[in-house]
């Protein structure tokens, strides 16, 4: 398993990335789900966090295989079309080109005895 962490800034108001999201979460739900399990998506959170510089969004995402990925950044779905192209709009960022978002370096982890118990089924 791996972990993706990015943050795309955002360049359309942030009421086109609750409408994108209301669209995920609604009618377009079965669909997102299906490609979620189709590229081995195991996790996936969104967070708005708002700064001087402007909306950004940061994305988590646990993935089976970042092999996966390259199979995400091809497709030509037209479930993925939609998501990668609203994902462009929204952010300028290209799913195409940059699957996982802008490139991140992961400088700090820190787990609980307690999430580390849980995770390996001891607790």
């Amino acid at each position: 398993m791996s972990y993706s962490v990015r943050a795309f800034p955002l360049c359309r108001p942030v009421g086109e990335l609750m409408a994108f999201v209301a669209e995920l979460q609604g009618p377009r739900r079965a669909e997102a789900e299906a490609a979620y399990r189709r590229y081995g998506v195991l996790y996936d959170s969104w967070h708005l966090q708002h700064t001087p510089h402007g909306p950004w969004v940061l994305v988590v995402t646990m993935v089976e295989s970042r092999a996966k990925i390259a199979e995400y950044a091809a497709s030509t779905g037209p479930f993925e079309v939609w998501f990668k192209s609203t994902i462009l709009e929204l952010s300028g960022c290209d799913p195409n080109e940059m699957p996982f978002g802008p490139p991140t370096t992961e400088i700090l982890e820190w787990t609980s005895a307690k999430m580390a118990a849980t995770c390996a089924g001891i607790e």
